[in-house]
Protein backbone atom coordinates (compact mmCIF):
# COMPACT_ATOMS: atom_id res chain seq x y z
CA UNK A 1 0.00 0.00 0.00
CA UNK A 2 1.16 3.69 -0.85
CA UNK A 3 1.94 5.60 2.00
CA UNK A 4 0.22 8.65 2.87
CA UNK A 5 0.61 12.22 1.73
CA UNK A 6 -0.14 14.50 4.55
CA UNK A 7 -0.36 18.44 3.27
CA UNK A 8 1.58 20.67 5.66
CA UNK A 9 0.24 24.46 5.75
CA UNK A 10 2.85 26.73 7.24
CA UNK A 11 0.43 29.48 8.13
CA UNK A 12 2.99 32.04 9.53
CA UNK A 13 4.60 35.05 8.99
CA UNK A 14 4.94 38.64 9.90
CA UNK A 15 4.23 40.02 5.47
CA UNK A 16 5.60 43.13 7.16
CA UNK A 17 6.27 44.48 3.30
CA UNK A 18 2.23 44.50 2.95
CA UNK A 19 1.28 46.56 5.36
CA UNK A 20 -0.61 48.59 6.53
CA UNK A 21 -2.93 45.50 4.92
CA UNK A 22 -0.88 42.86 7.01
CA UNK A 23 -0.44 43.29 10.52
CA UNK A 24 0.59 41.19 13.17
CA UNK A 25 -2.54 40.23 14.15
CA UNK A 26 -3.91 39.95 10.27
CA UNK A 27 -0.71 38.26 8.57
CA UNK A 28 -0.42 37.89 4.78
CA UNK A 29 -2.41 34.48 4.54
CA UNK A 30 -5.40 35.77 5.71
CA UNK A 31 -5.36 39.15 2.90
CA UNK A 32 -8.58 39.26 0.49
CA UNK A 33 -6.80 39.23 -3.36
CA UNK A 34 -9.43 41.05 -5.72
CA UNK A 35 -11.77 37.49 -6.20
CA UNK A 36 -12.33 37.66 -2.67
CA UNK A 37 -10.23 34.68 -1.58
CA UNK A 38 -7.97 34.75 1.11
CA UNK A 39 -3.88 33.45 0.25
CA UNK A 40 -4.10 30.57 2.97
CA UNK A 41 -7.54 29.58 1.12
CA UNK A 42 -6.58 29.27 -1.92
CA UNK A 43 -3.47 26.95 0.16
CA UNK A 44 -6.24 24.72 1.32
CA UNK A 45 -7.63 24.12 -2.01
CA UNK A 46 -4.43 23.66 -3.46
CA UNK A 47 -3.35 21.35 -0.79
CA UNK A 48 -6.47 18.95 -1.21
CA UNK A 49 -6.38 18.41 -4.47
CA UNK A 50 -3.18 16.63 -4.13
CA UNK A 51 -4.26 13.03 -4.97
CA UNK A 52 -4.71 10.74 -2.23
CA UNK A 53 -4.75 13.33 0.55
CA UNK A 54 -7.18 12.64 2.94
CA UNK A 55 -5.72 15.09 5.97
CA UNK A 56 -4.52 18.38 6.15
CA UNK A 57 -2.14 19.33 9.12
CA UNK A 58 -1.72 23.13 9.55
CA UNK A 59 0.88 24.76 11.61
CA UNK A 60 -0.56 28.36 12.99
CA UNK A 61 -0.20 30.82 15.75
CA UNK A 62 -2.64 30.31 18.69
CA UNK A 63 -3.84 33.69 17.83
CA UNK A 64 -4.59 32.58 14.50
CA UNK A 65 -6.81 29.30 15.01
CA UNK A 66 -10.19 30.46 14.80
CA UNK A 67 -9.19 32.64 11.40
CA UNK A 68 -7.28 29.16 10.08
CA UNK A 69 -10.78 27.39 10.74
CA UNK A 70 -12.83 29.47 9.46
CA UNK A 71 -10.40 29.72 5.92
CA UNK A 72 -10.97 26.11 6.15
CA UNK A 73 -14.49 26.04 6.17
CA UNK A 74 -14.59 28.52 3.16
CA UNK A 75 -12.57 26.63 1.00
CA UNK A 76 -15.07 23.93 1.01
CA UNK A 77 -13.01 20.49 0.60
CA UNK A 78 -13.62 17.36 2.22
CA UNK A 79 -10.05 16.32 3.64
CA UNK A 80 -10.00 16.07 7.47
CA UNK A 81 -8.36 18.89 9.04
CA UNK A 82 -5.77 19.07 12.21
CA UNK A 83 -4.49 22.34 13.66
CA UNK A 84 -1.03 22.47 15.71
CA UNK A 85 -1.31 25.19 17.66
CA UNK A 86 1.96 27.66 18.09
CA UNK A 87 1.89 29.51 21.20
CA UNK A 88 4.35 31.98 20.18
CA UNK A 89 5.80 33.07 16.03
CA UNK A 90 8.70 30.14 15.36
CA UNK A 91 10.73 28.92 12.00
CA UNK A 92 9.87 26.62 9.59
CA UNK A 93 12.48 23.77 10.54
CA UNK A 94 10.80 23.69 14.35
CA UNK A 95 7.32 23.66 12.63
CA UNK A 96 8.17 21.11 10.48
CA UNK A 97 9.86 18.89 12.74
CA UNK A 98 6.83 18.89 15.23
CA UNK A 99 4.04 18.39 12.06
CA UNK A 100 6.31 15.07 11.20
CA UNK A 101 6.11 13.81 15.28
CA UNK A 102 2.58 14.55 14.78
CA UNK A 103 2.22 12.34 11.22
CA UNK A 104 4.54 9.57 12.65
CA UNK A 105 1.92 9.33 16.10
CA UNK A 106 -0.80 9.60 13.67
CA UNK A 107 -0.43 8.47 10.18
CA UNK A 108 2.59 6.28 10.33
CA UNK A 109 6.89 6.95 9.82
CA UNK A 110 6.07 6.40 6.36
CA UNK A 111 3.72 9.55 5.47
CA UNK A 112 4.99 11.86 2.93
CA UNK A 113 4.90 15.51 4.09
CA UNK A 114 4.27 18.32 1.40
CA UNK A 115 5.05 21.41 3.04
CA UNK A 116 3.22 24.33 1.61
CA UNK A 117 3.77 28.29 2.69
CA UNK A 118 0.04 29.72 2.94
CA UNK A 119 0.78 32.82 1.30
CA UNK A 120 1.91 32.20 -1.80
CA UNK A 121 0.52 31.85 -5.16
CA UNK A 122 0.35 28.97 -7.84
CA UNK A 123 -1.37 29.35 -11.42
CA UNK A 124 -0.80 26.33 -13.07
CA UNK A 125 -2.01 23.87 -10.78
CA UNK A 126 -2.45 20.83 -12.94
CA UNK A 127 1.41 20.15 -13.43
CA UNK A 128 2.22 21.64 -10.06
CA UNK A 129 -0.31 18.62 -8.81
CA UNK A 130 1.79 16.07 -10.87
CA UNK A 131 5.25 17.16 -9.84
CA UNK A 132 3.98 16.56 -6.43
CA UNK A 133 3.39 12.70 -6.93
CA UNK A 134 6.46 12.26 -8.88
CA UNK A 135 8.36 14.38 -5.82
CA UNK A 136 6.65 11.82 -3.32
CA UNK A 137 7.69 9.20 -5.38
CA UNK A 138 11.28 10.13 -4.82
CA UNK A 139 10.77 11.15 -1.05
CA UNK A 140 9.85 7.31 -0.69
CA UNK A 141 13.15 6.54 -1.92
CA UNK A 142 14.80 8.33 0.93
CA UNK A 143 15.51 11.87 -1.01
CA UNK A 144 14.56 15.28 0.79
CA UNK A 145 12.54 17.07 -2.16
CA UNK A 146 12.29 21.38 -2.87
CA UNK A 147 10.48 22.83 -5.50
CA UNK A 148 12.03 25.68 -8.00
CA UNK A 149 10.91 28.52 -10.13
CA UNK A 150 12.05 29.32 -13.19
CA UNK A 151 13.44 33.08 -12.62
CA UNK A 152 12.37 35.56 -14.29
CA UNK A 153 14.63 38.66 -13.89
CA UNK A 154 17.71 38.39 -11.21
CA UNK A 155 15.99 39.11 -8.31
CA UNK A 156 17.96 40.01 -5.14
CA UNK A 157 15.27 38.95 -2.62
CA UNK A 158 14.96 35.01 -3.60
CA UNK A 159 17.35 31.92 -2.87
CA UNK A 160 18.48 30.23 -5.58
CA UNK A 161 19.08 26.32 -6.22
CA UNK A 162 21.48 25.19 -8.53
CA UNK A 163 20.54 22.55 -10.60
CA UNK A 164 22.39 19.30 -10.67
CA UNK A 165 22.27 16.00 -13.00
CA UNK A 166 19.03 14.61 -13.50
CA UNK A 167 17.60 11.97 -11.27
CA UNK A 168 14.27 10.81 -13.02
CA UNK A 169 11.27 13.04 -14.95
CA UNK A 170 11.17 16.72 -13.77
CA UNK A 171 13.95 15.84 -10.92
CA UNK A 172 16.95 16.76 -10.12
CA UNK A 173 19.92 16.80 -7.74
CA UNK A 174 20.75 19.67 -6.38
CA UNK A 175 24.32 21.08 -6.79
CA UNK A 176 24.29 23.96 -3.57
CA UNK A 177 21.81 26.35 -2.24
CA UNK A 178 22.54 30.35 -2.68
CA UNK A 179 20.57 33.00 -0.24
CA UNK A 180 19.73 36.14 -1.60
CA UNK A 181 22.42 36.94 -4.06
CA UNK A 182 23.95 40.38 -5.33
CA UNK A 183 22.80 41.75 -8.04
CA UNK A 184 25.80 40.72 -10.25
CA UNK A 185 25.50 36.85 -9.44
CA UNK A 186 21.88 36.82 -9.68
CA UNK A 187 22.60 37.65 -13.35
CA UNK A 188 25.11 35.09 -13.66
CA UNK A 189 22.84 32.53 -12.52
CA UNK A 190 19.55 33.64 -14.92
CA UNK A 191 22.26 33.86 -17.22
CA UNK A 192 23.13 30.23 -17.03
CA UNK A 193 19.79 28.78 -17.55
CA UNK A 194 21.15 26.42 -14.43
CA UNK A 195 19.82 28.11 -11.49
CA UNK A 196 16.10 28.22 -9.98
CA UNK A 197 14.63 30.43 -7.06
CA UNK A 198 13.80 28.39 -3.79
CA UNK A 199 10.22 28.33 -4.02
CA UNK A 200 9.87 27.26 -0.31
CA UNK A 201 7.81 24.08 -0.98
CA UNK A 202 9.06 20.74 0.11
CA UNK A 203 8.17 17.06 0.09
CA UNK A 204 9.84 14.78 2.12
CA UNK A 205 9.22 11.23 3.79
CA UNK A 206 8.84 11.57 8.20
CA UNK A 207 11.23 8.87 8.90
CA UNK A 208 13.75 10.42 6.44
CA UNK A 209 12.93 14.00 7.96
CA UNK A 210 13.50 12.89 11.68
CA UNK A 211 16.43 10.49 10.90
CA UNK A 212 18.08 13.65 8.86
CA UNK A 213 17.56 16.06 11.29
CA UNK A 214 19.07 14.15 13.73
CA UNK A 215 22.63 14.04 11.82
CA UNK A 216 22.17 17.69 10.44
CA UNK A 217 20.71 19.91 13.27
CA UNK A 218 20.30 17.83 16.51
CA UNK A 219 19.35 20.85 18.58
CA UNK A 220 16.21 21.25 16.44
CA UNK A 221 14.52 17.73 16.55
CA UNK A 222 15.95 17.46 20.13
CA UNK A 223 13.52 20.35 20.87
CA UNK A 224 10.75 19.16 19.26
CA UNK A 225 10.70 16.22 20.77
CA UNK A 226 11.17 17.54 24.14
CA UNK A 227 7.80 19.70 23.11
CA UNK A 228 6.13 16.69 21.75
CA UNK A 229 6.69 14.65 24.78
CA UNK A 230 5.01 17.44 26.97
CA UNK A 231 2.25 18.30 24.89
CA UNK A 232 1.27 14.28 24.71
CA UNK A 233 1.43 13.87 28.31
CA UNK A 234 -1.06 16.97 29.11
CA UNK A 235 -3.58 15.14 26.58
CA UNK A 236 -3.81 13.31 23.32
CA UNK A 237 -3.00 14.48 20.16
CA UNK A 238 -5.19 13.31 18.22
CA UNK A 239 -7.83 15.48 17.72
CA UNK A 240 -8.53 18.21 15.42
CA UNK A 241 -6.75 20.92 17.41
CA UNK A 242 -2.98 20.34 19.24
CA UNK A 243 -1.96 22.67 21.65
CA UNK A 244 1.79 22.48 22.09
CA UNK A 245 3.07 23.15 25.54
CA UNK A 246 3.68 26.90 25.82
CA UNK A 247 7.18 26.21 28.29
CA UNK A 248 8.97 23.80 25.77
CA UNK A 249 7.76 25.24 22.49
CA UNK A 250 9.80 28.36 23.60
CA UNK A 251 12.88 26.84 23.66
CA UNK A 252 12.39 25.92 19.82
CA UNK A 253 15.98 27.16 17.80
CA UNK A 254 14.19 30.15 15.80
CA UNK A 255 15.95 28.60 12.22
CA UNK A 256 14.26 27.69 8.81
CA UNK A 257 13.76 24.49 7.77
CA UNK A 258 16.22 25.67 4.45
CA UNK A 259 19.22 26.16 7.28
CA UNK A 260 18.83 23.97 9.07
CA UNK A 261 18.70 21.19 6.92
CA UNK A 262 18.20 21.51 3.34
CA UNK A 263 21.60 22.91 2.81
CA UNK A 264 22.91 20.37 5.08
CA UNK A 265 21.78 17.31 3.71
CA UNK A 266 23.07 14.89 1.91
CA UNK A 267 20.18 13.60 -0.61
CA UNK A 268 18.54 16.99 -1.76
CA UNK A 269 16.13 16.69 -5.55
CA UNK A 270 15.07 19.83 -6.85
CA UNK A 271 11.47 20.05 -8.86
CA UNK A 272 11.98 23.42 -11.23
CA UNK A 273 8.93 24.86 -12.90
CA UNK A 274 7.17 27.77 -13.72
CA UNK A 275 3.83 26.68 -12.17
CA UNK A 276 2.62 30.44 -12.33
CA UNK A 277 4.29 31.32 -8.97
CA UNK A 278 4.30 34.37 -6.79
CA UNK A 279 5.16 34.77 -3.15
CA UNK A 280 2.53 38.02 -3.23
CA UNK A 281 5.98 39.76 -1.60
CA UNK A 282 5.55 43.28 -1.93
CA UNK A 283 2.57 45.45 -2.86
CA UNK A 284 3.79 45.50 -6.41
CA UNK A 285 3.68 41.92 -6.60
CA UNK A 286 -0.05 42.21 -5.27
CA UNK A 287 -0.71 44.90 -7.59
CA UNK A 288 0.32 42.41 -11.11
CA UNK A 289 -2.84 40.87 -9.87
CA UNK A 290 -5.39 43.60 -10.72
CA UNK A 291 -5.69 44.29 -14.41
CA UNK A 292 -4.08 47.94 -15.40
CA UNK A 293 -6.13 50.70 -17.41
CA UNK A 294 -4.45 52.35 -20.45
CA UNK A 295 -2.15 54.57 -18.52
CA UNK A 296 -0.69 52.03 -16.30
CA UNK A 297 -2.82 52.09 -13.49
CA UNK A 298 -4.48 49.07 -11.44
CA UNK A 299 -7.19 50.11 -8.87
CA UNK A 300 -7.97 47.37 -6.34
CA UNK A 301 -11.15 47.99 -3.63
CA UNK A 302 -13.65 51.18 -3.51
CA UNK A 303 -13.77 54.67 -4.78
CA UNK A 304 -10.76 55.81 -7.07
CA UNK A 305 -10.63 59.24 -8.96
CA UNK A 306 -7.44 59.76 -11.06
CA UNK A 307 -6.88 62.87 -13.19
CA UNK A 308 -3.55 62.94 -15.17
CA UNK A 309 -1.97 59.95 -13.52
CA UNK A 310 -0.03 56.92 -14.39
CA UNK A 311 1.26 53.83 -13.61
CA UNK A 312 0.28 54.05 -10.27
CA UNK A 313 -1.16 51.18 -8.02
CA UNK A 314 -4.23 52.31 -5.52
CA UNK A 315 -5.81 50.11 -3.11
CA UNK A 316 -8.57 52.03 -1.16
CA UNK A 317 -10.88 50.05 1.02
CA UNK A 318 -13.34 52.33 2.76
CA UNK A 319 -12.42 56.17 1.68
CA UNK A 320 -12.89 57.69 -1.80
CA UNK A 321 -8.75 57.86 -3.00
CA UNK A 322 -8.36 60.87 -5.59
CA UNK A 323 -4.72 61.51 -7.50
CA UNK A 324 -4.16 63.91 -9.53
CA UNK A 325 -0.83 64.67 -11.40
CA UNK A 326 1.29 61.25 -9.81
CA UNK A 327 3.30 58.98 -11.73
CA UNK A 328 4.95 55.40 -9.99
CA UNK A 329 3.28 55.65 -6.70
CA UNK A 330 1.75 52.76 -5.02
CA UNK A 331 -1.34 54.11 -2.64
CA UNK A 332 -2.76 51.66 0.30
CA UNK A 333 -5.66 53.42 2.49
CA UNK A 334 -6.96 51.15 5.57
CA UNK A 335 -9.40 52.76 7.95
CA UNK A 336 -6.61 53.82 10.22
CA UNK A 337 -3.61 54.05 8.08
CA UNK A 338 -2.44 55.27 4.45
CA UNK A 339 0.81 54.53 3.15
CA UNK A 340 2.13 56.46 -0.49
CA UNK A 341 5.38 54.95 -1.42
CA UNK A 342 7.10 55.40 -5.27
CA UNK A 343 6.56 51.88 -6.91
CA UNK A 344 10.62 51.17 -6.88
CA UNK A 345 10.97 51.39 -3.12
CA UNK A 346 8.27 49.36 -1.69
CA UNK A 347 10.39 46.60 -0.65
CA UNK A 348 11.20 49.27 2.10
CA UNK A 349 7.50 48.85 3.55
CA UNK A 350 8.56 46.42 5.88
CA UNK A 351 11.33 49.02 7.69
CA UNK A 352 8.08 51.69 8.55
CA UNK A 353 6.41 48.47 9.54
CA UNK A 354 9.06 47.65 12.01
CA UNK A 355 9.86 50.83 13.24
CA UNK A 356 5.98 51.37 14.37
CA UNK A 357 6.41 47.82 16.13
CA UNK A 358 9.58 48.61 18.46
CA UNK A 359 7.60 52.54 18.81
CA UNK A 360 4.50 49.70 19.85
CA UNK A 361 2.37 51.34 17.91
CA UNK A 362 -1.20 50.36 17.54
CA UNK A 363 -1.52 50.09 13.80
CA UNK A 364 1.53 47.51 13.70
CA UNK A 365 -0.71 44.99 14.83
CA UNK A 366 -4.30 45.39 15.21
CA UNK A 367 -6.31 47.38 12.75
CA UNK A 368 -9.71 49.21 12.99
CA UNK A 369 -11.74 45.77 12.60
CA UNK A 370 -10.68 43.15 14.49
CA UNK A 371 -11.43 39.68 14.10
CA UNK A 372 -12.26 37.23 17.43
CA UNK A 373 -13.62 33.78 17.91
CA UNK A 374 -16.78 34.93 18.82
CA UNK A 375 -17.06 37.25 15.66
CA UNK A 376 -15.61 40.95 15.75
CA UNK A 377 -15.45 44.82 16.93
CA UNK A 378 -14.65 47.79 14.71
CA UNK A 379 -13.04 51.14 17.03
CA UNK A 380 -15.22 54.03 15.87
CA UNK A 381 -14.12 56.65 17.83
CA UNK A 382 -11.49 56.91 20.41
CA UNK A 383 -10.31 59.85 22.37
CA UNK A 384 -9.12 61.15 26.10
CA UNK A 385 -11.35 58.68 28.69
CA UNK A 386 -14.16 57.21 26.06
CA UNK A 387 -13.56 54.84 23.26
CA UNK A 388 -16.92 53.55 21.01
CA UNK A 389 -16.60 50.41 19.49
CA UNK A 390 -18.93 48.56 17.40
CA UNK A 391 -19.58 44.31 18.17
CA UNK A 392 -20.67 41.92 16.15
CA UNK A 393 -21.06 38.56 17.72
CA UNK A 394 -21.91 35.33 15.73
CA UNK A 395 -25.56 33.51 16.26
CA UNK A 396 -24.55 31.16 19.40
CA UNK A 397 -21.20 32.90 20.04
CA UNK A 398 -20.40 34.21 23.46
CA UNK A 399 -17.69 36.08 24.80
CA UNK A 400 -15.75 35.91 27.76
CA UNK A 401 -17.06 36.22 31.67
CA UNK A 402 -14.57 39.31 32.46
CA UNK A 403 -14.54 41.91 34.18
CA UNK A 404 -12.55 45.44 33.39
CA UNK A 405 -10.44 47.26 36.47
CA UNK A 406 -10.12 51.01 34.77
CA UNK A 407 -13.05 51.02 32.50
CA UNK A 408 -16.77 51.30 32.18
CA UNK A 409 -19.05 49.98 30.26
CA UNK A 410 -22.54 51.19 27.90
CA UNK A 411 -24.01 48.12 25.47
CA UNK A 412 -26.65 49.53 23.26
CA UNK A 413 -28.58 46.93 21.09
CA UNK A 414 -28.81 47.53 17.49
CA UNK A 415 -30.11 44.60 16.08
CA UNK A 416 -30.46 41.01 17.11
CA UNK A 417 -30.57 39.85 20.57
CA UNK A 418 -28.49 40.09 23.43
CA UNK A 419 -28.27 37.75 26.37
CA UNK A 420 -26.45 39.14 28.91
CA UNK A 421 -24.71 38.63 32.70
CA UNK A 422 -24.06 41.53 34.31
CA UNK A 423 -22.82 40.31 37.95
CA UNK A 424 -25.74 38.57 39.51
CA UNK A 425 -27.94 39.52 37.19
CA UNK A 426 -28.77 37.64 33.42
CA UNK A 427 -31.10 39.59 30.96
CA UNK A 428 -32.30 39.63 27.57
CA UNK A 429 -32.20 42.59 25.51
CA UNK A 430 -33.90 43.65 22.22
CA UNK A 431 -33.22 45.98 19.52
CA UNK A 432 -32.60 49.63 20.95
CA UNK A 433 -32.73 48.15 24.86
CA UNK A 434 -29.66 49.03 26.76
CA UNK A 435 -27.20 48.26 29.41
CA UNK A 436 -24.76 49.62 32.07
CA UNK A 437 -21.85 47.63 33.46
CA UNK A 438 -19.32 49.65 36.59
CA UNK A 439 -15.86 48.70 36.26
CA UNK A 440 -14.59 45.69 38.21
CA UNK A 441 -18.21 44.03 37.36
CA UNK A 442 -18.11 40.73 36.16
CA UNK A 443 -19.86 40.38 33.04
CA UNK A 444 -20.65 38.42 29.55
CA UNK A 445 -22.37 39.04 26.39
CA UNK A 446 -24.03 35.99 24.38
CA UNK A 447 -26.14 35.73 21.00
CA UNK A 448 -28.29 33.07 21.51
CA UNK A 449 -29.97 34.09 18.38
CA UNK A 450 -29.97 32.55 14.64
CA UNK A 451 -28.90 36.35 13.26
CA UNK A 452 -25.72 38.03 13.80
CA UNK A 453 -25.77 40.52 17.24
CA UNK A 454 -24.40 43.99 16.74
CA UNK A 455 -23.75 45.93 20.31
CA UNK A 456 -22.33 49.56 20.34
CA UNK A 457 -20.48 49.65 23.27
CA UNK A 458 -19.22 52.86 24.76
CA UNK A 459 -16.27 52.24 27.19
CA UNK A 460 -14.91 55.23 29.74
CA UNK A 461 -12.27 54.80 32.15
CA UNK A 462 -8.97 56.12 32.92
CA UNK A 463 -7.31 53.22 30.41
CA UNK A 464 -8.88 51.71 28.05
CA UNK A 465 -5.95 49.24 27.07
CA UNK A 466 -7.18 45.66 25.30
CA UNK A 467 -5.08 44.28 27.65
CA UNK A 468 -7.06 45.51 30.88
CA UNK A 469 -9.36 42.33 31.25
CA UNK A 470 -9.65 39.50 33.04
CA UNK A 471 -11.47 36.39 32.45
CA UNK A 472 -13.14 33.93 34.64
CA UNK A 473 -14.45 31.26 32.08
CA UNK A 474 -14.40 31.13 28.12
CA UNK A 475 -15.34 29.13 25.36
CA UNK A 476 -12.11 29.12 23.57
CA UNK A 477 -9.74 28.54 26.02
CA UNK A 478 -8.34 32.00 26.84
CA UNK A 479 -8.64 31.99 30.58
Amino acid sequence: MTSPILPVVLCGGAGTRLWPVSRTSHPKPFIRLADGESLLEKAYRRAAAIAGVQHVLTVTNREHYQRAKDEYLAARVTAQPTFVLEPLPRNTAPALALAALWAQDCLGPDTVLVALPADHLIAEIKPWLQAVQRAAALAREGWLVTFGVQPQYPATGFGYIHIGPTLTVGLHAVERFVEKPPLDDAQRYVASGQYCWNMGVFVMAVQTLLQTMQQVCPDVIEAAQTCWQHTRAQGSVVGPVVELDPGTFSAQPDISIDYAVMERAARVAVAPGAWGWSDIGSWTALSELVPSDAEGNRVSGRDVELLDVRNTFIHSEHHLVAAIGVRDLCIIDTPDALLVAHADRVQDVKHIAQRLQQQGHEAAHLHRTVLRPWGSYTVLEEGPRFKIKRLEVRPGAALSLQLHHHRSEHWVVVSGVAKVTNGDQVQMLHTNQSTYIPAGQRHRLENPGKLDLVVIEVQCGDYLGEDDIVRFADEYDRV
